[in-house]
């Protein structure tokens, strides 16, 4: 497995300073730490919204933070036709990693990361976007939060994982293989701005969760590049 193994599309396969979480009833509130800027719960009666869903044509550009190396770099995420590729870091950053969904096949290249000595390029075909948004169907609902950064963005908490073995309720020993925790906009649930990961699809990082925050997410279609290093898909 590769860091971030094709980012919250990992999850979907095993089955998404980051923000520190308020929960509070309607005008009140109390915070705890997890990460990107602060996030604050908020408890509306309202029926539950439509799951995430990853569009077809999209932008955006942010931040990928790994907390425990201290790291930091810039990264994007765009989307063309159904295929889609997030790169994080550069050359000239400590970590600079891209995972691409492309032609009906899942791709993950690490160029770099802290210890890390080989960079096979990993593809695993018969994957695509409606894949990804079919395991997003199966999210559960947090709750409306808001991401207190600048701008103040209120989003829907939607959390997917993967527990093994897949056991009833009880005293039974379970793996958290995968989890992610994904805000999306309130009123659009196509628009990403925050996204943590933790579980073994982060096997590159010793706490093995890394956190996405976006900047900015535009209905545009942006640009999706198969790298040299690749095997086109078949």
């Amino acid at each position: 497995m590769s860091a971030a193994l094709a980012g919250v599309t990992a999850l979907v396969l095993a089955a998404p300073p980051p923000a520190a979480a308020t929960p509070r009833k309607t005008g009140t509130g109390t915070g705890t730490g997890t990460g990107t800027g602060t996030v604050t719960t908020r408890q509306e009666a309202s029926p539950k919204p439509p799951p995430p869903r990853l569009p077809r044509d999209f932008r955006g550009k942010g931040k990928w933070i790994v907390r425990d190396l201290d790291i930091e770099v810039p990264f994007t995420w765009e989307g063309r036709g159904g295929d889609s590729q997030m790169t994080a870091g550069g050359p000239q950053y400590p970590i600079w990693f891209t995972n691409l969904i492309y032609h009906d096949t899942l791709y993950t290249l690490t160029y770099k990361w802290p210890g890390l000595t080989e960079h096979p390029c990993s593809r695993i075909p018969g994957f695509d976007l409606e894949a990804l948004n079919q395991g997003f169907e199966n999210a559960r609902f947090v709750g409306p939060e808001t991401l207190r950064r600048t701008p103040q963005r209120r989003v829907n908490h939607w959390r997917v994982g993967v527990v093994l073995p897949q056991l009833p309720p009880g005293n039974h020993p379970r793996l958290p293989l995968a989890l992610g925790d994904i805000y999306v906009d309130e009123r659009d649930p196509g628009t990403f701005w925050q996204v943590l990961q933790f579980g073994v699809q982060n096997l590159y990082d010793p706490e093995l969760d890394e956190w996405l925050v976006m900047d900015t997410f535009e209905h545009r279609p942006g640009t999706v590049t198969l790298p040299r290093r690749c095997e086109p898909p078949r």
